[in-house]
């Protein structure tokens, strides 16, 4: 099986081509403002690391977020656009529980800055199986939650320790790679949270 995998949803992005249990071709790079532009080069790029032209992958991973919200937008139109038009498989995956492949470890904490003392966060066992799911969550909350044992990864800055992600891109699909795909259309970002608009909005609305 030939998968791609896209994660545009924090700071770092990661664009992926894997066939079975080897990584074919692997591109990370930092986000900036062209990233609506560059990503459409990289994946380019990545297909020719590989060798193998879009029709030939079978199916499509792609991060849904948490994360930033025009990253999260931007990799969910690409997978919705590409597995609309080459008819593939599109799975769904939570930036969070990637970052926890970065280690083997009883409870992995991954943590993304969501200011003003929140973060969105997730705690993961070795198997990326779920301990606390994905959530919008203060911190302080969070940590009450842990055990003392937990290693945290961050791409932010932290007043403890954190380790960066280091995506296990096989592991990731290992786990999903039977998962029940879903129609690109219904495909959708999990933001955890409201944007800020629409909190306005609803503020606005109950206050009317």
């Amino acid at each position: 099986m030939r998968s791609l995998f896209l994660d545009t949803s924090t700071s770092k992005s990661v664009v992926s081509i894997i066939e079975d249990n080897n990584v074919l071709a692997f591109i990370d790079f930092q986000n900036n403002k062209l990233l609506s532009e560059n990503i459409f080069i990289l994946i380019d790029k990545c297909f020719k690391q590989a060798n193998i032209n879009p029709n030939e992958i079978d199916k499509i991973f792609v991060v849904t977020g948490p994360g930033s919200f025009t990253g999260v937008r931007i990799g969910v139109t690409i997978a919705k656009t590409y597995a609309w038009t080459l008819n593939k498989e599109v799975i769904s995956i939570s930036s969070l529980e990637c970052m926890a492949s970065t280690c083997n470890c009883n409870s992995i904490v991954s943590l993304i800055d969501a200011r003003r003392g929140y973060v969105f966060a997730g705690v993961y066992d070795s198997n990326l199986n779920t301990i606390i799911k994905d959530q919008y969550v203060k911190l302080d909350s969070l940590k009450e939650m842990i055990d003392s044992n937990s290693v945290f990864v961050s791409l932010d800055e932290f007043d403890f320790a954190t380790i960066k992600p280091n995506y296990d891109i096989v592991k990731i699909i290992n786990k999903h790679q039977f998962d029940t795909s879903v129609k690109p259309h219904t495909l959708v970002p999990n933001y955890l949270k409201l944007t800020e608009a629409e909190e306005k909005r609803i503020k606005s609305d109950r206050t009317s």
